[in-house]
């Protein structure tokens, strides 16, 4: 056995110790006779479903990213289709260099079924080429579902040729589930990386040797703060993620009307035509509608009782919310982002003058309709 593999953790990929009780990479001295080596984070994770408050800082994570640009290699980018703009890495293009990117579009399982992969591949394409990321190809899959997984296999085979491959996406993308696959086709390695619903959960660079002498080399996933993922209570992230299609929620709405998702964002039509928005948020999310007069006074009496997620006892950990004044132009089909939670399509040519609140911090965006 290496000295790499025992000295880290077969999970994360952190180095391991034996000294320091809640620190990064600790082990009790008996577990280093177990195979596989795997820190006592990660082994709660696996088997506890556990969330651990140790991870690394962003420019620990931007560091380890600095060794990408540096060695010929595939860079097999993966983003989350419920969650685009939240999930790309902003300046990736100057990390990687001349390297290939590939990129892989995971969760389309939540997509509803009537969705266009074509159309998809498209504005994939489209808002990459906004985003400044060029990309030799794009491979729409579900890591959960085993949906597209050959043709990600395929395309890795077909750009990588004899070079390393060098895994990148932001927290909560199915990074650790691909790799997972990736390992089972590719690899003898018996163990595999620790896989949870919990942000950063691959702390180090994780080396997983090829059967031609190469390696997938897995990166640590990027923590993101403008996402509602990495804002909210361990208890919320699985009513904000969803493990379902969405069932798309579509509202008739009139000028001054609002909706509230839960207490954690609202959105104000605030004048334009009668028309139509189309919600794609996780189902466990409860979506209330009321006039615009009394969203102020609503939200105070009913925030964290009627209006959940989040409850009452986790509300003051939430940053307060804040407005997003929005324009819609006439003629253009948009949707109204907010990472984290889901987007709103504006179904009308006509026109509206919109808002949104969301918790400080959290990125609120108009964009070309998906769907």
């Amino acid at each position: 056995m290496s000295t790499e593999t025992i000295n880290h953790c077969a999970g994360c990929g952190v180095l391991l110790q034996t000294e320091k009780k809640g620190k990064l990479g600790y082990i009790p001295a008996e577990a280093m006779q177990k195979e596989p080596i795997i820190c006592q984070r990660c082994y709660r994770i696996k088997h506890y479903n556990e969330s651990s408050s140790i991870t690394l800082q962003q420019d620990d994570f931007l560091k380890l990213l600095g060794h990408v640009g540096q060695t010929k290699a595939l860079v097999v980018k993966i983003v989350d289709i419920f969650d685009f703009e939240g999930s790309m890495i902003s300046g990736l293009a100057r990390f990687v260099g001349t390297n290939p990117v590939l990129l892989v579009v995971n969760k389309i399982d939540l997509l509803p079924k009537v969705t266009n992969a074509n159309k998809i591949i498209n504005w994939v394409q489209r808002r990459a080429k906004e985003e400044n990321l060029k990309v030799v190809d794009i491979v729409l899959c579900s890591a959960k579902k085993n949906i597209g997984f050959d043709r990600v296999i395929t395309a890795v085979q077909e750009y990588r040729g004899n070079m390393d491959v060098y895994v990148v996406g932001a927290t909560n993308v199915g990074k650790s589930t691909l790799i997972n696959r990736l390992i089972s086709d590719y690899s003898d390695l018996e163990s595999e990386l620790t896989t949870s619903q919990y942000p950063g959960t691959t702390l180090d660079l994780v080396k997983i040797p090829l059967d031609d002498g190469r390696f997938i080399v897995d990166t640590p996933g990027i923590v993101h703060t403008h996402r509602l993922t990495e804002v909210v209570k361990k208890r919320d992230l699985a009513r904000i993620m969803p493990d379902k299609p969405l069932k798309p929620m579509v509202f008739q709405l009139n000028a001054a009307q609002t909706l509230f998702f839960g207490a954690l964002a609202r959105f104000d039509f605030i004048s334009g035509e009668h028309q139509s928005f189309t919600c794609y948020t996780s189902n466990a999310i409860q979506i209330h509608r009321t006039k615009l007069e009394k969203a102020d006074d609503l939200y105070e009496e009913h925030r964290g009782v009627m209006l959940v997620p989040p409850n009452l006892a986790d509300l003051d950990e939430l940053p307060k919310l804040v407005k997003h004044p929005l324009h819609i132009p006439k003629g253009k089909q948009m949707d109204v982002l907010i990472s984290g939670l889901g987007w709103i399509k504006v179904n009308s040519l006509a026109g509206a003058q919109l808002a949104v609140h969301a918790p400080k911090g959290i990125k609120v965006i108009t964009r070309e309709s998906l769907i």
